[in-house]
This record gives structure tokens, C-alpha cells and sequence, in this order.
């Protein structure tokens, strides 16, 4: 484990980025050159990103080259630098501090008073941006480091003061194991990320041991409804709040559930057996409902006036690509959504089909080799809930193709499925056969959001 601490930094330091042009890392340069550090960085294209780093002040060099490291205090890079990078093997044999970005947000915690940490296999993004829109309505100035685009903020990043910091907390390769949180949220456990995790307690104690770094003064929220995320509480040195529908284990929970026209859920947060609130979310299905309980919890922990969380849950309309509506073709609704797991296409496809809509379609792209073969029979039952399912070419990621598995072996499993390798293809054919009335969704956390684009005509 890494001992560098940020605070032994001097006044001033430098801090060279490689791999800046990020989303993520990008966000973390800002924030470190409000805190008042000296930042530079490379990357290997320019962006839009790039050009607002530019910007703001901070140089950006186009290309790795050692020439790049001139004296910097620190040197961070992202997981995508290969070790034997010029810059990164200069810093080492110079003896310079070297941080992996986990490593640096780890680090970037403990500078903030309240650092707060939203993790989880599902809702994550979601629960963030909820807290974030409750913070704000409690105008206590927070920071907020988001995965998505979340619109109040115009991105994934708001620099607030050095109060509170908003951030997710992922458990890939157990990055969160270098985070510093006063606060914690564990939305729920399950198996993910096979490629990493060996089985399903390897995850369970991965999470045990990020509530065992929560502060001791601090408080971890809980999901009561999931055993698994109730596992990794069992030896935490801290306060613990639950929430959940189920009220037989909940301090926080739902009652007197109902739906709009829009199927966005209207109902009662109690507290301990008495109403807290009551509210009227703009988005919809029951993973929505938890994700506000969990932030009713957290903010009611953080002393947020009542009024404040209603507001700021009541305001959240989503994020980017969490079942967001991309536009309509002759009366077909075109949707997309970000869900890669068997969980989360369980729920929005259920959300869906509660919706009024005639048909619903689904145009699904496996993510990663690794989890298709993971969950490739639990992905055939959840995409059932579909309508009609047209099955794309698996997005690799980070991985390469060995022949273990296709695209077409999960087509297969499922009656009526098509399998397509084109996204022209695809678009195509559903202008040839989907009717008004019908939902289009295009699912998955790779590029499948082009063939919703382009169905709506915004390309």
C-alpha cells in the first residue's frame, strides 16, 4: 500500500498528470489547482477536455514523451499508461511520488472535511448525482465528482468548498481500497467484474474492507433489502444507518407507493415508524426509490433540513444515458440506457414495461467478453422482458477477442432474438418494422447509443 500523503506536499507543488485529457482525470487536475497546486499533464490527443485544461491554466503536452517530466513534486497516471511509458519509468528513476488515479482521489479526500463515497454494483451514478442535487438544495457549497453528466452541474465535475466532496467509489481491481470517506453508501452487492474477482465473497470482503476505512466519527448508509451489502457492515467501527422497502430491518423506508401517468413513483419516507417526508421523484422505477432512501439517509445524517432533501430528490431528472429519452421516430419513443449487468437490465426493462408504451424493444450490447460468459444465462433471462431484442456485437473494452464467446451464443438462448453486426443494420431495421406507440431502448455501456441518435436524427 502506497504511504504517500498529499498534505506533506509543499505550498505550491507540482503535479504532472499523465493520461490528463480524461473525463476523470481531468476533473481530478481541476480540482487540484484550485487546492492551489502547480498542474501540468500530457495525453495522447487533443480534446475538448484538453483545450478547457488549457484553459483554466494548466498545460497540456500532446504525446508521452520523457521529456515531459521536468521536476515535479508528484506524478499520477491513469490505469490505461502501460508500465514502461517514458514518463511514467522516468519518474521512478528520478524517485519522484507516483500515484495511480484511484491512488490520487484517495488522496484528493482527505484534503475535504466531509469526503462522501457512493458505492455499489448498481446506482452509483444515480445516487451520486441524487446526494449532489441535495447538497446543492442545502447550499452547503459541496464538491461533486460524478460519473455521468449530470445537468445542474453542465458535466461530471463541481468545484465547491473545501467542505464536502461528492464522489462514486468503484470497486473494479478494488480501487476503492485507497479512499478516505466520512461517509459511505452501499447501494447493493452482487457479482461483477469477473475478470478481477475470483467469486462472489471476494467481492463481498472487498466491500467489508472499504466500510473498514470509513471514518470512525463518520457513518456508513446502508441497503437493508441486500444481503450481501448487509455482509460487508458486519464488523464496521462506525454508525450505521439502513433503508430499504422492506421495514422489518429498515431505520429508512418506503410506504404508500404509487406511480403517475409517467410511472414515476409518488411516496412516504419514514423514519423509525413516523413520516419523514413525502415525495414525487421525476424518474422512474423502484431502483430509483432505493437510491432516494439512500440519499434521505445520508443527508439526514449530514443534518440537511427536510425541505432541502424533498427539493433536491424532486428535482433529479436523471443522467445522461440512465434511461434517458433521446427523442422519437414517427411516434416511436427512442431511449437510452447504460445497463450492462443482468440486474440493472432486469429494472429497466420491468420500468418499461410499466410504462404505457405498445411494444418494447431492445437493442442490447453485450459489455466485456469476460461478463457476457460470466452471466450469459442470466442475461438471456433478463433480456426476455423484451419485446423484441436485437443482440449486437460484444464491445470489448479493455479486453481482446480469444473465440470463448460471441454474440451470437446469447442470441441463441433467447426465443425470438436477432443477432446483428451493424449498427446501419440495425437502425434500419427497426425504421422497417417498429410501429407508434413502441419504445425503442438501446442498452449497454458501450457505443449502442449512436443507433439511438441516429434513429431520433440528432447525428
Amino acid at each position: 500500500m502506497n504511504t504517500f500523503s498529499i498534505r506533506n506536499l509543499k505550498p505550491n507543488a507540482s503535479v504532472h498528470m499523465i493520461g490528463i485529457g480524461g473525463i476523470s482525470m481531468s476533473a481530478l487536475a481541476h480540482i487540484l489547482r484550485y487546492f492551489g497546486y502547480h498542474v501540468t499533464g500530457s495525453d495522447a490527443n487533443v480534446s475538448d477536455l484538453t483545450k478547457k485544461l488549457e484553459e483554466n491554466g494548466i498545460p497540456v503536452a500532446i504525446g508521452q514523451s520523457a521529456d515531459n517530466i521536468k521536476s515535479p513534486d508528484l506524478v499520477c497516471y491513469t490505469a490505461a499508461i502501460a508500465e514502461d511509458d517514458a514518463e511514467l519509468v522516468k519518474a521512478r528513476s528520478l524517485g519522484i511520488p507516483v500515484l495511480e488515479r484511484a491512488e490520487l482521489l484517495g488522496q484528493i479526500m482527505t484534503l475535504y472535511q466531509f469526503p462522501i463515497a457512493v458505492a455499489g454494483t448498481h446506482g452509483k451514478t444515480t445516487t451520486t448525482s441524487m446526494l449532489s442535487l441535495v447538497l446543492l438544495e442545502a447550499a452547503v457549497d459541496p464538491t461533486i465528482l460524478v460519473g455521468g453528466v449530470l445537468p445542474q452541474i453542465d458535466g461530471n465535475l463541481r468545484i465547491g468548498s473545501k467542505e464536502y466532496l461528492v464522489c462514486e467509489a468503484c470497486e473494479y481491481v478494488e480501487s476503492f481500497l485507497h479512499f478516505h470517506p466520512y461517509l459511505s453508501i452501499i447501494t447493493n452487492v452482487e457479482a461483477d467484474h469477473m475478470d478481477y474477482f475470483r467469486d462472489l465473497s471476494h467481492i463481498i470482503s472487498s466491500f467489508e474492507k472499504f466500510t473498514s476505512l470509513n471514518d470512525p466519527a463518520g457513518h456508513i448508509i446502508v441497503n437493508s433489502d441486500d444481503a450481501n451489502a448487509m455482509k460487508t457492515v458486519k464488523n464496521a467501527q462506525c454508525k450505521i444507518t439502513y433503508y430499504g422497502i422492506n421495514d422489518k430491518n429498515a431505520d429508512f423506508f418506503a410506504k404508500n407507493v404509487q406511480l403517475d401517468e409517467n410511472g414515476h413513483p409518488k411516496f412516504d419516507i419514514y423514519f423509525q415508524k413516523e413520516i419523514y417526508l413525502s415525495v414525487h421523484l421525476q424518474v422512474t422505477g423502484e431502483h430509483n426509490i432505493y437510491n432516494s432512501l439512500a440519499v434521505c439517509a445520508a443527508a439526514a445524517s449530514l443534518g440537511v433540513e427536510k425541505e432541502a432533501i424533498k427539493r433536491g430528490l424532486e428535482t433529479f431528472g436523471g443522467t445522461k444515458r440512465r434511461f434517458e429519452k433521446i427523442g422519437e421516430y414517427n411516434g416511436t419513443t427512442i431511449i437510452d440506457d447504460y445497463a450492462h449487468h443482468p440486474t440493472e437490465i432486469r429494472a429497466t426493462l420491468n420500468t418499461a414495461r410499466e410504462m404505457p408504451f405498445q411494444k418494447v424493444w431492445c437493442v442490447f450490447q453485450p459489455h466485456t467478453y469476460s461478463r457476457t460468459q460470466a452471466f450469459l444465462d442470466d442475461f438471456a433471462q433478463a433480456l426476455q422482458l423484451a419485446d423484441r431484442l436485437i443482440v449486437a456485437d460484444i464491445y470489448p473494452a479493455r479486453e481482446k477477442y480469444d473465440g470463448s464467446i460471441h454474440a451470437c451464443d446469447l442470441a441463441a438462448q433467447i426465443p425470438n432474438a436477432v443477432y446483428m453486426n451493424d449498427f446501419g443494420a440495425i437502425e434500419r431495421y427497426i425504421r422497417q418494422n417498429v410501429q407508434p406507440g413502441d419504445a425503442v431502448i438501446t442498452m449497454g455501456a458501450g457505443n449502442v447509443c449512436q443507433i439511438a441518435y441516429a434513429l431520433a436524427g440528432r447525428i
